[in-house]
């Protein structure tokens, strides 16, 4: 029998949706650990176990369905969050160290990938091995965003929206480079998703930190709330895309 693909396709739609995506794990993974004052240790294993569940969930599926995958990708933006400040502000690690070490996981996961599959191609995925090393990479990814995010902000002294437009140049860079050059398309798509990742965390700060931080104060839990819509939205869209692509 015939393995089908289990991820989904790198489309415009795609980018949006990481990018909402990330803009929830940043403000969700706050709400826990901040607003709800339960500490980033207690948020790490909140978050893990919601990631454990959904990747299992993920892993069984037979095929890609956009509402599983998604799951997975806020699950991993939202420990990736509890992750990067563990390490900052409970091991007090810095930004700095914190990203070294996360950028040191990612270039190891790819490294054995490509060991083991001799290619890091991420579209399409039938192999259930392949598709574990895919969301090991992409949760260092996730995480090396928030802390380079972080570090933009707290480090070089951006403001978020600053900081948002710093990584936003990056992103529309490696657009040219996709578009311009002939540069290795895998490597692209891992530049562009590690730099999604501070861009949504950015813009996520922007959105709930305080005014006289630069912030529009409108609160980890409204911010969520507001991101949890998009993503609803934009699931719909790609399940009806998905319906529509079988046909």
């Amino acid at each position: 029998m015939e393995k089908l693909n289990k991820v989904a396709e790198i489309t415009l739609l795609f980018w949006l949706m990481k990018i909402v995506a990330t803009t929830l794990g940043e403000t969700l993974g706050d709400y826990l650990s901040m607003t709800l004052d339960l500490g980033y240790l207690t948020g790490i294993i909140i978050t893990l176990v919601f990631f454990l569940i959904v990747l299992v969930n993920q892993l069984l599926a037979k095929k890609y369905l956009p509402l599983f995958y998604w799951l997975v990708i806020i699950a991993t933006t939202t420990l990736g969050t509890e992750i990067s400040d563990f390490m900052d502000r409970s091991l007090h690690m810095g930004y700095t160290l914190g990203s070294l070490v996360l950028f040191s996981g990612l270039v190891l996961t790819l490294f054995l990938w490509y060991k083991k599959f001799k290619s890091l191609h991420v579209y399409p995925i039938t192999d259930t091995n392949k598709e574990f090393y895919y969301w090991i990479a992409i949760l260092f990814s996730n995480s090396l965003g928030t802390a380079f995010g972080d570090y933009l902000s707290d480090v070089a002294g951006l403001s978020y929206l600053s900081g948002a437009m710093v990584t936003a140049g990056i992103i529309l860079t490696v657009v040219l480079l996709h578009y311009l050059t002939k540069i290795d398309q895998v490597i692209l798509f891992w530049i562009a998703f590690v730099f999604t990742r501070p861009f949504g965390a950015t813009f996520g700060d922007f959105l709930t930190k305080p005014v006289s931080k630069g912030g529009l104060d409108l609160g980890t839990l409204n911010a969520s709330m507001v991101s949890i819509l998009l993503m609803i939205i934009l699931i719909f869209l790609s399940h009806r895309n998905l319906t529509k692509t079988i046909r």
